[in-house]
């Protein structure tokens, strides 16, 4: 099966400013966070997948198709839902949606039908006659994700879709993206600059920095292999504990009586605690990993990229 995006060593110029440098990589991930500080990328990667820029050297392929020599056929297998509204002055969400969906190649008749789904999908139903500059700006995102999803495309990439909207706004745009995600239908790549966005809805991150892939992994797994921070509850002579795990090299951090924070060096197993529990007559009640959040993946992609 192809991958979603394949990527060999693309590079995007303008004038003698590189964006994207010899970027290679295969993603196959179900839901993408794309990730990056100002400047890293992202947009300009986001075109060339879409077709705005055409690249200097180096291939880009989605889904098999590669976009130098089958372009038009990538095309019709993407969504895009853009960060800037891009509105007709005077028109209806329905013939705003229909007129995109024709575009991207459905008969009349059945644009038609698809717009009238897609709108009521994003809870714009009762008010899909309106003007466009009547929506509130929450409306907007949401019909701007229904012109994207119209057609029924394959891969879908949404850019800050969440961008300017208030907690309840930004909320029923998470559970819309994350519906998609799991009807297992569409591929999404999730361009934002929100963490969290990125963390409720991603699967996996590409993390770009200086126009090129700093990090690409699977979020769960990184966060997982992270095993050097614990975390215990213990009942017991918690102080005699302590100094024995300082003894091995362990470093910790006491919180009330039954608390403790440890970091352990590499040579140190978790054998090595319970080892010292059964020293010291101590019960060790609890024990956790304290997983990497994607603040954490992000600052480390920061420092190592």
């Amino acid at each position: 099966m192809d991958p979603v995006i394949q990527l060999d060593d693309l590079t995007v110029r303008f004038g003698n400013f590189e964006a994207l440098k010899q970027v290679t990589g295969s993603f196959t991930g179900r839901a993408i966070g794309l990730l990056g500080p100002n400047g890293a990328g992202k947009t300009t990667l986001i075109h060339t997948l879409l077709g705005f820029y055409k690249p200097a050297s180096g291939s880009a392929r989605i889904f098999g198709k590669d976009l130098r020599t089958e372009q038009k056929e990538a095309r019709s297998l993407v969504g895009y839902m853009p960060e800037r509204d891009a509105f007709i002055s005077g028109m209806s969400a329905v013939r705003f949606v229909r007129m995109m969906a024709e575009l991207s190649g459905l008969p009349a008749k059945q644009a038609l039908e698809r717009t009238h789904e897609a709108l009521y999908f994003v809870g714009l139903g009762e008010a899909r006659y309106r003007p466009l500059e009547t929506y509130s700006l929450g409306m907007k995102q949401r019909a701007k994700l229904a012109q994207a999803l119209v057609h029924g495309p394959r891969l879908l990439f949404l850019d800050e879709p969440t961008n300017g909207l208030d907690p309840p706004g930004r909320e029923r745009m998470i559970r819309l993206i994350k519906e998609i995600r799991d009807a297992g239908e569409v591929n999404l790549i999730l361009s934002s600059h929100l963490l969290r966005d990125v963390e409720e809805c991603c699967e996996e991150v590409l993390i770009l920095k200086g126009g090129e892939i700093a990090y690409y992994c699977n979020l769960e797994e990184e966060r997982s292999a992270n095993r050097k921070f614990l975390e215990l509850e213990i009942i017991g002579a918690a102080e005699r504990f302590v100094e024995g795990a300082r003894s091995l090299d362990i470093q910790c951090e006491q919180h009330g009586r039954r608390r403790v924070k440890m970091i352990m060096p590499p040579e140190r197993k978790v054998r090595n605690l319970y080892e010292l529990a059964s020293e010291h007559n101590v019960q060790i009640r609890h024990l956790d990993y304290k997983k990497d959040s994607l603040q954490d993946i992000f600052d480390k992609a920061m420092r190592e990229g």
